[in-house]
């Protein structure tokens, strides 16, 4: 088998970029700090429910040179539409979202100023900057050295938080590998709301198909390479995911301490909270690993929704054709920042409303993606193996199976 050239992967790390935030730093690290380990089986059952349909985005479009917005088109222009009111609804307030987290950690790096409104506005117009210039060549080369730099801070906060727990073991204490399955309302709603997020919403399958265009390769070896690609980043997800759970079991667990909910209270706690563990040199490391996940998120997210928007008003032919990505970046920016300036008392509902919106909405992008591969004009080397069909209809009962439990928790 023919090694793949490091620069021949992209798509995946942007998908990882993407999908390496709030539920890995915020969600992942939680469930550590107030499960253990007890969560992990949710962790990995998640990533395999959603592998297929994460993997359909650039498996399509490295077999038709088309987004699976495209494909979305041939299931009927009703499906493109609801996509297109869909992203309308989450696209402002998970970037601001995220946005706001990546603010918090540079108050705490950086300080210059404590207004996180003005960190964000700072933060946004950077990535803006980054993206209006460079477009998808610099964002691909950004983020390998991102992801880079994230894995090998998060790498040796673990060593160390490992290091520091030996005294801990050494005292008659031990740490627990027992799955826990939560019989609570509110540790129920947390388990759900986890799985939900982790890796990542299921759009971002659409956002990856878009990237991998970018590559402009197509035939039976791209749609080798972009699985390759994809699997990396995939798995990169997944070890990251179970890294920052590890680093909330090993230093939170059993502290009695939680979190804030809101977004720069919760970065200061979650670097104190490491510090006053590890210790103050920890300062930089955590730091570090925890700016650069939300970075790359904030990045990724602003680039990937005006371009999702761009492709999806092209094929509903009311779009702007060459400044539409321009435009809506712009649109996207304006909003982002018109929530934090005057709708940032209410931005824990906006937020709670989008994440209800994502995690019911994951049967029907799983649902549309499954279909587009139902397409006879589909190139014979790009169809589904019966393994994988089982997988994804066995993930799509599960996904639905868990809105379900979400709906019931929730009211």
């Amino acid at each position: 088998m023919t090694a793949i050239p490091f620069k021949k992967l992209g798509p995946g790390l942007l998908f990882a970029g993407a999908a390496i935030g709030v539920s890995h730093l915020v969600q992942s690290t939680r469930a550590g700090a107030d499960f253990g380990f007890g969560l992990l089986w949710a962790l990995i059952l998640v990533n395999i429910i959603k592998y297929p349909f994460f993997q359909f985005g650039p498996r399509y479009a490295a077999a038709t040179g088309k987004s699976l917005l495209y494909g979305y088109k041939k299931l009927g222009k009703p499906v493109l539409l609801a996509y297109f009111i869909l992203t309308i609804g989450t696209m402002f307030t998970i970037q601001t979202a995220v946005t706001i987290v990546t603010a918090g950690l540079a108050i705490q790096l950086f300080g210059v100023t404590q207004d996180i409104a003005v960190w964000s506005v700072a933060i946004t117009i950077m990535c803006a900057i980054i993206l209006a210039v460079g477009k998808y060549r610099v964002l691909d080369k950004l983020m390998k050295i991102i992801i880079i730099c994230l894995t090998v801070s998060t790498l040796i906060a673990i060593f160390f938080a490992l290091r520091g727990s030996v005294a801990t073991l050494g005292s008659g204490n031990s740490i627990s590998l027992s799955q826990i399955v939560p019989t609570d309302a509110l540790s129920i709603a947390f388990l759900i709301a986890f799985m939900g997020w982790m890796p990542a919403p299921l759009d971002i399958s659409i956002w990856h198909s878009l990237w991998t265009l970018e590559k402009a390769e197509r035939g039976e070896e791209a749609i080798k390479n972009s699985i390759f690609d994809f699997n990396v980043g995939y798995v990169g997800t997944l070890v990251l995911g179970i890294c920052f759970m590890t680093l909330g079991a090993l230093v939170m667990f059993g502290t009695g301490k939680t979190f804030s909910s809101k977004g720069g209270v919760f970065a200061g706690q979650l670097i104190n909270m490491y510090t006053s563990n590890l210790g103050s040199w920890a300062t930089i490391i955590i730091g570090i690993a925890a700016f650069t996940t939300m970075f790359s998120t904030t990045l990724t997210t602003l680039d990937a929704s005006p371009r999702a928007m761009k492709a999806t008003t092209d094929l509903l032919g009311f779009g702007f054709k060459k400044r539409g990505y321009l435009f809506w970046l712009t649109i996207l920016i304006v909003g982002t920042c018109c929530i934090l300036f005057f709708l940032i008392s209410e931005m824990e509902l906006l937020v709670k409303i989008a994440t209800i919106l994502s995690f019911l909405t994951a049967p029907f992008y799983a649902i549309c993606n499954y279909l587009v591969f139902k397409d006879p004009e589909l190139p014979e080397e790009a169809k589904l193996s019966k393994s994988l069909q089982g997988l994804s209809i066995f993930s799509i009962v599960a996904l639905i199976l868990f809105s379900i439990w979400y709906v019931i928790t929730l009211f």
